[in-house]
């Protein structure tokens, strides 16, 4: 599958609102909407809060070396008329984008999904999916995407495990944000509102975008986070918006749990506080990072039509030792390739390759059926794998057979797809009686959370590309030449005329030849006597 990016407006982009009916009735919403910044900074990278100038709805100081989220909560209200009414018959809608370059964090966002864009819909009605407005707003938003319809396009999700996991995904490989980015400069920013238009450009430098929303709460979140660099600490507020900021860093409080995270800092609501105000206080958090891991992913060579990706791990510990930690990995997979969930239900193959079992595939994945006559997305997948049982901790690898789809015909004989790298999370249970209430900063429905139990913590391996190497793999895969389809067709022409024909020629000799023979008399045989 190609990678598709351009710049707004694309000619496969249809527009899906009245924009100047959008514009009029933005005049007469009332605003509403709520932002939270937050920097997370190392302590070495702190700054004095006597350097803070704090003056009516403006906050300023010096630049800071910090990861940044800016989150965003709308009525719906605020929204464009076609999104609102898009959301009105819907019980759920997550979207995420995550860009292709390994980061490490320090704050509070250690949850992970392969590079792309993720959509997570359940419709209001399970029985009367959307017929094709999701896909036009979306191809609208983010460019020439492969989606026609949810029915079509979309693959189910299992809703007999878990409640919290949504109805419909849909993934397609999404490299940046650009043509999103022009997209809200154009439709969603006012006239003359360079700040909207400057967060927008920003966006291209996120690592990732989550858009967010849900019958329960009837708001729509969306957040964006930025990795560590020097942020300009320079932030003003709307008078009739509601502005916080945080400025954090992490710390351990006492009586801290192995599933908490604890952070200090200054809190300020920009119009309503004097100065900023110390604090600090821990959350329960289902996402961490296994310090010091990390793995890498490959092909192995050669590759031909059933590659198989080997993933290298520079640990084997669990993160944990007093509770049961399982190590798996999840995979979102195009529809170009796929897993043979056959294959993968032999447990002495499995053991082969390091892998314990298959916890789930997408159903169905259709093992003939060539890329080109497909209009499902693809396929997720996720292993549960098997580590070296050895007391000293090791590197070791696991290996993920793969098969490619037959693909068009193509200039060259070959065409490219990109598959993305995969997740790598060890699953810990946690100790009976905890709850994991409303996190401020933990990501949900990513596709895989949904698969397990709500008191599963969820420790994140860090991918370790080679240095400037993105979280695609890129592959050549070879198809029918079309400058040599020509004669290939005439050659096969050619071939299959001679052989009728031979048989037409070998059939009329058959016939002529029956006609014309003469019965040969007997001899040698006795002639009776008579009597």
């Amino acid at each position: 599958m190609d990678t598709y990016t351009c710049r707004y407006p694309c000619d496969k982009s249809p527009r899906t609102f009245d924009v100047d009916e959008f514009y009029r009735l933005q005049q007469v919403i009332p605003y509403t909407m709520r932002q939270r910044i937050t920097f997370f900074h190392q302590n070495e990278h702190g700054i004095e809060p006597a350097s803070l100038k704090l003056a009516g709805r403006s906050l300023s100081g010096p630049d800071i070396v910090a990861e940044r989220e800016d989150r965003i909560t709308l009525a719906l209200e605020e929204l464009p008329v076609e999104l609102q009414h898009l959301l009105r018959e819907s019980r759920e809608l997550y979207v995420r984008w995550q860009k292709p370059v390994a980061y490490q964090t320090i704050g509070p966002w250690s949850s992970k999904i392969p590079p792309g864009l993720h959509v997570f819909y359940t419709p209001g009605d399970s029985d009367r999916p959307d017929s094709g407005r999701l896909c036009r707003l979306f191809r609208t938003a983010f460019g020439p995407l492969e989606c026609s319809s949810t029915s079509n396009s979309f693959t189910r999700l299992p809703n007999d495990r878990f409640s919290h996991s949504s109805a419909y995904q849909f993934y397609q490989i999404l490299s940046d944000l650009s043509h999103f980015s022009s997209y809200i400069e154009q439709y969603v920013c006012a006239s003359g509102n360079s700040e909207c238009k400057e967060r927008a450009r920003r966006l291209l430098d996120a690592n990732f975008v989550d858009f967010s929303y849900d019958t329960i709460s009837h708001v729509v979140k969306v957040t964006a986070v930025w990795p560590q660099e020097q942020q300009p600490l320079s932030i003003d507020s709307h008078p009739d918006h509601r502005a916080e900021v945080g400025i954090m860093t992490p710390d351990m409080p006492p009586h801290l749990e192995a599933h908490e995270l604890g952070v200090t800092g200054l809190l300020t609501v920009l119009g309503e506080d004097s100065k900023p105000s110390p604090t600090l206080f821990s959350f329960p958090s289902r996402h961490k990072t296994v310090p010091g891991s990390s793995f890498s992913s490959d092909f192995l060579q050669p590759r031909g039509l059933h590659p198989t990706m080997q993933l290298n791990f520079s640990s084997s510990k669990p993160p944990m030792e007093d509770t049961y930690c399982s190590l798996h990995t999840y995979l979102t997979l195009p529809r170009t390739i796929f897993v043979d969930k056959y294959q993968l239900g032999d447990e002495l193959f499995l053991s082969s390759k390091n892998l314990t079992s298959l916890r789930y595939i997408t159903q169905p994945v259709d093992l003939e059926a060539p890329d080109y006559a497909m209009k499902l997305w693809g396929s997720s997948v996720l292993l549960e794998m098997r580590p070296p049982e050895v007391d000293d901790d090791q590197s070791w690898t696991a290996e993920i057979p793969l098969h490619l789809r037959y693909l068009a015909p193509a200039e060259h004989g070959y065409r490219n797809i990109s598959v993305p790298w995969p997740v790598v999370f060890w699953a810990c249970a946690a100790e009976d009686g905890t709850k994991f209430p409303n996190n401020p900063f933990d990501r949900v429905n990513l596709g895989y959370d949904g698969l397990f139990g709500p008191r599963t913590l969820f420790w994140h391996v860090d991918p370790k590309p080679s240095e400037g190497e993105s979280l695609y793999h890129h592959l050549q895969v070879p198809v029918l030449d079309l400058a040599q389809s020509n004669r290939i067709s005439s050659g096969t022409a050619t071939v299959v005329i001679i052989g009728l024909l031979f048989v037409i020629w070998k059939l009329v000799s058959v016939c002529l030849g029956m006609g014309h023979e003469t019965p040969k008399s007997p001899k040698g045989r006795p002639k009776k006597k008579r009597l």
